[in-house]
């Protein structure tokens, strides 16, 4: 297919070159045109302007940081964008920022699809990333050999908005694991007993996760560096509190975590690994 990708992070630079590699034609635009270079050297248009990229392509892949972002890459997009195209987003934003982008793009014939991976950079690098989608099921058939390139599953949620809402559960489970890591390292310590060997013994049990075993095992070697850092966990549990409390939707648990992002951010870790939640309990533990 002609498509179009703007957004060369740790995620959207994997995620292109597989796209190319499945025999697809990109059409690329990066703020940093060095961004894309490597895009160029492996076959990818360079364009000029996001509206160049729209011009040309059937699908528009973007992959961003925040609402503000894919919102101003939307507008940019309906400049070029012939009716029966798809903008297909990435980026994990505000569910309601998807359905305000998802309404405009509609009003010009355009889709918008909004489809948050998870699985990080190794996902993205291994093409095993999972994808939760929202957008017209009709739309299945023409996403298909896109997300077969990129992940392991593709998981239609509902309407547009509906993927940010599977994302932001994701995300809030994950960092509630994360940080019921961080209280078992730290009752472990209290007690004088290595949190390797706790570990180890709990991963062969029920508590056993995806998050005790990358993250606890940060916490146990305490290599802080960042794996995924922590300032987008907190952007991204931003997004989620925000839904919950327009919703109405009771998150106990979620809102004691999101007070401990609050204070990791204002210990200044915020480009640290989000195992680093470990060392806001440390240093209450010594006040």
């Amino acid at each position: 297919m002609r498509l179009g990708f703007i957004g060369f992070g740790t995620m959207g630079q994997p995620m292109a070159q597989h796209l190319l590699k499945s025999g697809h034609e990109l059409r690329v635009w990066s703020r940093r045109a060095a961004s894309a270079d490597f895009a160029v050297a492996l076959g990818a248009q360079r364009c000029t302007s996001v509206e160049e990229v729209a011009a040309g392509s059937e699908i528009v892949c973007t992959n961003v940081t925040g609402s503000a972002d894919v919102a101003g890459l939307a507008a940019s997009l309906r400049s070029g964008l012939v009716a029966g195209s798809i903008h297909l987003d990435f980026s994990t934003i505000a569910p309601g920022a998807a359905r305000e982008i998802a309404a405009r793009h509609r009003e010009c014939g355009v889709d918008f699809v909004d489809a948050p991976v998870s699985g990080g950079g190794v996902g993205a690098k291994n093409a095993t990333l999972a994808i939760m989608w929202g957008g017209r099921e009709e739309l299945a058939p023409r996403l298909a050999p896109i997300f077969s390139a990129l992940g392991k599953s593709a998981v239609r949620i509902g309407e547009a908005g509906a993927g940010q809402v599977a994302k932001a559960c994701n995300q809030m489970m994950l960092v509630n694991l994360i940080a019921a890591c961080a209280e078992a390292a730290a009752l472990a310590a209290a007690a004088g007993v290595d949190f390797g060997l706790v570990r180890q013994a709990m991963l062969g049990g029920s508590a056993g996760s995806r998050a005790l075993e990358v993250f606890g095992g940060r916490m146990a070697t305490r290599d802080f560096a960042a794996g995924v850092e922590a300032r987008l966990h907190h952007k991204d549990y931003a997004l989620l509190m925000d839904e919950a409390t327009r919703i109405g939707a009771p998150l106990p648990v979620s809102a004691a975590v999101w007070q401990q992002l609050n204070a990791l951010m204002a210990q200044g870790r915020g480009r640290d690994d989000t195992s680093s939640l470990l060392r806001v309990l440390e240093t209450a533990g010594r006040q």
